[in-house]
C-alpha cells in the first residue's frame, strides 16, 4: 500500500514557491547548455575537443566540461526537455537529496567513463540526464508514497525507451556516459532514501480523538 503525501504540505505556499525555484534554477542550467553551444559556434576554435578522453591526462577536464558540450543541434535538443523536467523535478521533490546527489552524478557519469570508456571523444549531458531519471526512478520505487510513485511512473513511461541508450549499438553515441550516469543515481538514490520524506497524510481512523491535531503552519 502506497503512502499519501498530507495534501495540505503539497500544495502549501511553500511548496509551490519551492517548486518555481527549482524550474528557475533548472531553465538556468539548461540554458548553459544552450550557451556553450552558441559560444562554440562563435569562437575561433572547437571547444569539443575538450570533451572526454578515456584514460588519458589531459582527458580528466573533459570529467567536467563533457556535460556542458554538444556536437549539434540536435544533439543538444535530445538532452534539453528530459534535463530541464528531470532535474526540475528532482530538485523539487527532493531538495536536500539533490544537493548531495548532484555533484556525483555530474562529475561521476565522466569519471566512470573516464574509466572504463572505449577510446573516442565522449561529449554531451546525456550522464547527467540518466542519473537523474535513474535517480527519480528509483526514488519513488523506494519511498513509496504516491507522489514519488507517480514520478516514478512518468520517468517509466515516458522515458522508458532510454533503456536501449545503454547498451552499446550505435558507435555515434556514448552508451558509456549512459551507464555510468544511471549507475551513480542508483547508488545515490538508494544511499539517500531517507531524505525529503513529506508528512503523510493520517486519517481519523488512525488516531484517537484526544490526539493533538497536526500543525500545517510550518508549511505556509
Amino acid at each position: 500500500m502506497l503512502d499519501v503525501p498530507d495534501p495540505d504540505f503539497t500544495s502549501s505556499p511553500r511548496a509551490q514557491a519551492n517548486f518555481k525555484l527549482a524550474a528557475v534554477v533548472s531553465g538556468f542550467v539548461t540554458m548553459g547548455l544552450w550557451l556553450v553551444y552558441g559560444i562554440n559556434l562563435v569562437v575561433p576554435f572547437d571547444l569539443i575537443g575538450l570533451g572526454l578522453s578515456p584514460r588519458q591526462g589531459s582527458g580528466l577536464l573533459g570529467v567536467l566540461l563533457t556535460p556542458l558540450l554538444h556536437a549539434s543541434l540536435e544533439h543538444l535538443l535530445s538532452n534539453t526537455l528530459p534535463l530541464l523536467l528531470g532535474l526540475t523535478l528532482m530538485l523539487y521533490l527532493y531538495p536536500n537529496a539533490s544537493v548531495r546527489a548532484l555533484p556525483w552524478i555530474y562529475l561521476g557519469s565522466g569519471g566512470l567513463a573516464w574509466l572504463f570508456a572505449r577510446d573516442a571523444l565522449h561529449i554531451g549531458a546525456s550522464g547527467v540526464v540518466y542519473g537523474v531519471l535513474s535517480f527519480l526512478f528509483l526514488s519513488g520505487v523506494l519511498r513509496r508514497d504516491m507522489r514519488s510513485m507517480g514520478v516514478s511512473l512518468m520517468v517509466a513511461f515516458v522515458y522508458g525507451s532510454i533503456i536501449w541508450g545503454l547498451v552499446p549499438i550505435n558507435n555515434q553515441m556514448s552508451w558509456e556516459l549512459h551507464v555510468s550516469g544511471s549507475l551513480i543515481g542508483v547508488v545515490t538514490a538508494w544511499w539517500l532514501k531517507h531524505f525529503d520524506r513529506p508528512p503523510m497524510k493520517i486519517y481519523d481512523w488512525e488516531h484517537g480523538e484526544d490526539d493533538p491535531e497536526v500543525d500545517t503552519d510550518r508549511w505556509s
